[in-house]
């Protein structure tokens, strides 16, 4: 055989091999025997040995290669991947209902597209020439790690596209990595036998077996995917609504859920959602509700999104389990923003696939409506799935001769005298000093997601407190070398290695810097779009409640929050120190030529319908001329954009004065 009959002979097999795949890891219909497929692959592999040179990146033999990852590279996502918002009955999402047909225009026709909401971790593939070139995790949603090598082991992901069509060769696919509960208590087995704890869930499985550092190692977990997002590097989409998208994945052999369907209106959802809440266990895989999606990509385009979620999607979550217990004691924790919360401590108890010892009592309003009491027998679930609560008290099991719980009045960590203002429900330490808040502020600022200060962890923060070399974050940035290895467990490496992330985080964009201060109601969504707005932490320290209310995606509460805050002189204090200490605290991003463009400094507002334009369209066009778009009209507000149909938006730019434009002379001013 000579080099070229074996390239043909190579490239067959590939074909094969990654058909016979598709048939045995996605639809679970295999065509051949398990002796057949091994026979393939080992035809394969020797004569990918004896021509090495026709060895590529796409061939299935290549699916596990490599050196161990030491550290996954950051990388940034084309674009954001955003949460979904709960919910969790009917009246809720037929309140998201409602706020759909409101956002679009009176009588428009739209349809929904249900998939079962898979309990895993979210992924991000990106394929250029129809090979796969990046996997990447969703992280803090605009920037994850790279765990290219560890997806490559996933045989349900195709390596190369099964695609001849030009269109069809650059896209991203977005979907969830899970693992079957079969999968998981073999593994689970494996681990106890070798003296590792055994993971509590499949979720957490998949997400540990994913950022593994020896590919070898995550190929022997059985991972898994389904696909629900896909979008071509191109400007024309070859498809104009999710239910095709998801159509062409399958056409390209992507592993998609087969369980969607499409709803023509809410009450089909809702029996969609009553079905599998049903059926849940019925799969092999954890889900623990439907993802309700808008069906026609301009309709999603035209509701666009919030700073965290978009309007046009919605997780419909199931109904939880739930399980009793008894409460044996309450404590109460303070958090950085001074709000002490109680906790239930509970005989242990397995919830669904983990051990629960403590549940979330939220407040004091809370407590006294349960009237929980110490060795009360208690209904508990997980909120969401995720976070352990009390329901309930099984009031004919309580003990006899006890008393309604009454709340501290005094803080539990520096005894100073807790306040409830009127009308809140939260119980506050008003003592920024305290211990608790200080160090949870600390821990929140040095998160990965926020400063990213490695090495500076709950036993460190500790330490350095205790020894009195910080009493807050902007402290940080004046530590010696010298006082800090003198600490116990620490050395002049560890204290040198600290420093110098330390040092690290003074380069940290904006964004950082503006979600790690923790001000109350500030995300990171939040984060991004003040640092966007006003390109430096001076110019938002000195702005107006108007001014940031005007954000789209920034409501009122969050505006006000951002005011108190640089209101208080404690903390005018620490961000003073961040500025002595050299954080960066401005936008390192230049403004761009478009941003210079025409429009640069002029405020637009939409209302109404536009003809030529989606809302999303035209408010691009917009910043790319170097314009900002807001939601609210006010008096700094330039022009106010009227498409049909329009409402308090428009009678409040008559009132105060501002120019309002039509469609045509919008465009005019785009043009000019």
């Amino acid at each position: 055989m000579d080099k070229n009959e074996a390239q043909q002979e190579i490239e067959s097999l590939r074909s094969r091999i990654r058909r016979h795949d598709y048939f045995y890891y996605v639809l679970a219909k295999p065509e051949i025997s398990d002796y057949e497929y091994d026979m393939l692959m080992k035809r394969l592999e020797t004569l990918e040995s004896k021509y090495p040179e026709l060895i590529t990146s796409d061939s299935p033999t290549q699916r596990v290669s490599g050196e161990p990852t030491k550290i996954f590279q950051v990388v940034r996502h084309r674009k954001p991947m955003m949460s979904l918002s709960n919910t969790y009955n009917e009246e809720e999402i037929r309140d998201f209902d409602r706020r759909v047909r409101s956002l679009l225009q009176e009588n428009e026709s739209y349809e929904y597209v249900c998939e079962l909401k898979i309990d895993g971790l979210a992924i991000s593939l990106l394929y250029e020439n129809a090979l796969l070139s990046r996997a990447a995790t969703r992280g803090d949603g605009e920037q994850g790690d790279d765990v290219t090598k560890n997806v490559k082991t996933i045989k349900s992901i195709p390596l190369k596209l099964n695609t001849g069509s030009s269109d069809l060769q650059n896209l991203e696919v977005r979907g969830e990595i899970y693992l079957h509960r079969s999968d998981l208590v073999s593994l689970n087995i494996e681990r106890e036998k070798n003296g590792e704890i055994p993971f509590a869930n499949p979720r957490n499985a998949a997400a540990g077996s994913l950022k593994l550092q020896d590919p070898r190692q995550v190929a022997k977990r059985s991972l898994r995917m389904f696909c629900y997002w896909i979008e071509l590097l191109q400007e024309n989409p070859a498809f104009k609504t999710h239910s095709e998208g998801l159509q062409t994945m399958q056409k390209l052999l992507f592993p998609v859920n087969p369980n969607f369907k499409k709803c023509d209106h809410i009450d089909e959802v809702i029996n969609y959602w009553k079905k599998w809440q049903s059926k849940r266990h019925s799969v092999p895989y954890d889900i623990d509700g439907i993802v309700v999606k808008i069906n026609r990509y301009d309709q999603q385009s035209r509701l666009g999104s919030t700073a965290k979620s978009p309007r046009w999607s919605i997780a419909f979550k199931f109904e939880t389990e739930q399980t009793e217990t008894v409460l044996r004691e309450i404590i109460w924790q303070v958090g950085r923003t001074g709000v002490v919360t109680p906790v239930a401590v509970l005989d242990p108890v397995q919830l669904m696939g983990s051990t629960v010892s403590r549940a979330t009592l939220h407040n004091v309003e809370e407590l006294q409506r349960l009237d929980v009491r110490i060795g009360d027998h208690v209904i508990l679930e997980k909120g969401g799935d995720v976070i352990p609560k009390i329901v309930r008290v099984v009031s004919e099991k309580r003990p006899a001769g006890t008393s309604p719980y009454i709340p501290p009045a005094f803080c539990p960590v520096c005894g100073s005298t807790l306040v409830r203002e009127p009308g809140e429900v939260a119980l506050r330490c008003e003592n920024v000093a305290c211990p608790e808040q200080v160090a949870r502020r600390i821990a929140h600022f040095a998160s990965r997601r926020a400063m990213d200060i490695e090495g500076l962890g709950e036993k460190v923060t500790e330490l350095l407190l205790e020894n009195d070399l910080i009493r807050d974050y902007g402290d940080l940035y004046f530590l010696e070398n010298e006082k800090v290895a003198q600490l116990e467990r620490m050395g002049e490496k560890s204290a040198a290695n600290l420093l110098d992330s330390i040092s690290k985080s003074k380069k940290n964009t904006l964004t950082k810097v503006i979600f790690a201060l923790g001000i109350p109601f500030v995300g990171e969504g939040a984060a991004r779009l003040l640092a966007d707005r006003f390109r430096s932490l001076n110019a938002l320290m000195n702005t107006t409640i108007n001014d940031i209310d005007e954000i789209e995606g920034i409501g009122e509460k969050t505006a006000q929050s951002v005011m108190d805050f640089f209101q208080n002189t404690d903390n005018i204090k620490v961000i003073d120190k961040l500025k002595r200490g050299g954080v960066n605290l401005e936008e390192q991003k230049p403004l761009s030529a478009k941003e210079k463009g025409n429009l640069s400094g002029k405020t637009f507002v939409f209302t109404g319908s536009l003809e030529q334009f989606s809302r999303d369209e035209a408010s691009k066009l917009v910043r790319e001329r170097g314009g900002k778009i807001t939601g609210n009209v006010s008096a700094n507000t330039d022009y106010v954009v009227s498409g049909a149909k329009t409402g308090s938006k428009y009678q409040k730019a008559l009132k105060l004065g501002i120019k309002i434009l039509t469609e045509a002379q919008f465009l005019k001013i785009l043009e000019d």
